[in-house]
């Protein structure tokens, strides 16, 4: 698909070029398409480092006052620090900073590179923290330190803040990826936090692939608190009721919320809710959704319970698997029949969704997503931030798509008012549009999308594996 859109009619060619940053395309040769994704990367493993590496901020559930941070050390570093202050405008805040003891553990882990790598994990929460404050920290061991990080917490609900949602990432992360987290980070340095929608990596225990992603993000993971939900990527195969393994590295490098259906263990750190400033975040562990009966029941019994006890004006669900799938040969409707009902009952605002390597937006309220709702509708998102593509329907539900486009998107909320934007990995503005609520909740959209053409072409994947195993 990706080879046979690079060679079409010139036409279409010009379709595509007609959203280069620029306003025009140069007169260049066709190149070759990008080499086929690879299968099995072959990469030496790296030892942890005695310096702090993979250092991440990942929000709290109480964003105002609270902020975690996990980084990875060498085997046998010390108990790792953090010393952390109020920013001020010059050097000083080192007078004044204070200094926590992080949980540290010698984990001892079988990654796809080798079975029983040891490598230190270091977590901390940051706590007592004030509201709309800038604050400033490293982590180290007493001895060796990262650099001095800056980071906000939350503000009042109803104040206005921004967050970067993006889609799998994958493949190729660290050549493909990393240009659109940076292309994102560069349209909005102030984002309150990054939302990743699962599929961060391709196998779930390859560490490279782990390095891959940190090394990609860098100092943008440390400095802008990130959430993720788990894609099947996430976990090794087969999966199915018995045999879904999650990512040895997940609860190891994140410290995400623990407040998901109390008494499961598999969902930990998997199925969460983070409240930020008048919106509730829900992350829905969407594989142990489709394939586990038990997980199933225990997180739609959660997700009716704090849907139903809900204080903020708006609610977003991230999950990997699309209640409506915009890949032609997919369709998830165990995860569709469990969710649907909710969403509709408790008129969720959004849901932000990954998996189908394509790029669509609109409102299904239909068992097949036929039909055109009302304002009041929910909106439906899938996307992809990374350079793995497949074919995007001509979907009768969406206000906008594209094929073979990478994006991201930064979602802004202020009081009554939603507003979304999506981006091309070159930083070309591909569609919008806003949601305002009245003093009932009831909601206006507002149609903002640019008149460029669609990135889209119709095409079709040969799917050999089945819905949910790519």
């Amino acid at each position: 698909m990706y080879k046979s859109l690079m060679c079409a009619a010139a036409g279409t060619a010009l379709l595509f070029a007609a959203l280069s940053a620029e306003g025009a395309a140069p007169a260049v040769s066709p190149v070759a398409a990008p080499a086929k994704l690879s299968a099995v990367a072959t990469s030496v493993l790296a030892p942890a480092t005695a310096q702090p590496e993979r250092i991440i901020l990942n929000l709290t559930n109480d964003t105002q006052h609270e902020m975690a941070v996990t980084w990875r050390s060498g085997i046998g570093a010390p108990q790792g620090r953090v010393q952390f202050a109020i920013a001020e405008a010059g050097p000083n805040f080192v007078r004044h900073a204070a200094e926590i003891t992080a949980k540290s553990e010698l984990l001892t882990l079988d990654v796809e590179e080798k079975a029983g790598f040891q490598a230190t994990y270091n977590s901390a929460v940051l706590t007592g923290l004030e509201p709309s404050t800038r604050y400033v920290y490293r982590v180290g061991d007493g001895a060796l330190w990262s650099e001095w990080f800056q980071f906000s917490t939350a503000g009042k609900p109803g104040e206005r803040f921004s967050f970067i949602y993006l889609g799998d990432a994958q493949n190729d992360i660290l050549s493909h990826w990393s240009r659109v987290l940076r292309e994102a980070q560069r349209e909005d340095g102030k984002a309150a936090f990054m939302l990743h929608a699962g599929d961060l990596i391709n196998r779930h225990n390859a560490d490279h692939e782990w390095a891959e992603w940190f090394s990609a993000g860098g100092f943008i993971h440390a400095q802008t608190p990130s959430i993720m939900t788990p894609g099947n990527h996430e976990y090794g195969r087969p999966i199915d009721e018995t045999g879904a393994r999650l990512s040895p590295q997940w609860r190891a490098q994140y410290t995400l919320p623990e407040n998901g259906p109390a008494g499961r263990e598999k969902l930990k750190e998997t199925a969460f809710y983070v409240d930020y400033q008048g919106v509730r975040i829900i992350s829905v562990n969407a594989l142990l959704l489709h394939g586990d009966p038990e997980e199933r029941a225990a997180q739609v019994k959660w997700l009716d319970d704090i849907l139903a006890n809900n204080p903020n004006r708006w609610t977003v669900i991230s999950l990997h698997f699309p209640l409506y799938s915009s890949e032609p040969d997919r369709d998830n409707p165990d995860v569709r029949e469990a969710l649907k009902p909710l969403i509709d009952k408790y008129k969720v605002d959004l849901l932000l969704q990954g998996h189908d390597h394509g790029y669509a937006r609109g409102a299904a309220p239909t068992p097949i997503g036929e039909s055109r709702p009302d304002d009041n509708a929910t909106i439906y998102i899938v996307s992809v931030a990374g350079p793995k593509m497949y074919a995007v329907s001509d979907l009768a539900w969406a206000d906008r798509k594209a094929s073979q486009t990478q994006l991201f998107q930064v979602l802004t909320v202020e009081g009554d008012r939603l507003e979304y934007k999506a981006y091309t990995a070159n930083g070309v503005l591909y569609d919008a549009f806003a949601l305002q609520k009245d003093a009932a909740g009831k909601k206006t959209r507002i149609e903002l999308k640019p008149r460029t053409p669609e990135l889209w072409l119709p095409g079709k994947k040969i799917n050999k594996d089945g819905d949910l195993a790519q």
